[in-house]
């Protein structure tokens, strides 16, 4: 394990090294890699594990501390509108292993993404 690595691996090392790089919109580059618009990118994480695993070494590579996971829609109101609300611990675990296992290739750490469900709440 490499110096470097050793100090990627706390949040409380990162941040007191100074900035603190995260990944970006992971939703955007898997469209620009052919999710169609509207597409649920959590079922990639089964699907189209490559696809994601080379979305998060690209953010790795171009110098993220840590990835976010495949897992912005990955609530039950949010997969139940592409059919997929049954299938919730599934897809959420497979997100999380593979951007754990690019960030432990790299060295960055790993931090969950859950985006909004979609429904309104009642006043």
């Amino acid at each position: 394990m490499t110096e470097e690595h050793t100090r990627r691996t706390t949040l409380s090392a990162l941040t007191a090294a100074g900035t603190v790089l995260v990944d970006g919109g992971m939703g955007t580059l898997l469209q620009d890699r052919g999710l169609d618009d509207g597409g649920s990118g959590e079922l990639w994480n089964l699907e189209r594990p490559d696809v994601v695993r080379d979305a998060h070494r690209a953010y790795a590579e171009a110098g993220a501390h840590i990835l976010t996971t495949n897992t912005f829609g990955g609530s039950r109101p949010r997969l139940e509108m592409h059919g997929l609300g049954d299938r919730v611990r599934e897809l959420n675990e497979a997100g999380a292993r593979l951007a754990r296992e690019v960030a432990h290739a790299h060295g960055a750490l790993v931090a969950g993404d859950l985006g909004p469900t979609g429904e309104l709440l009642a006043p």
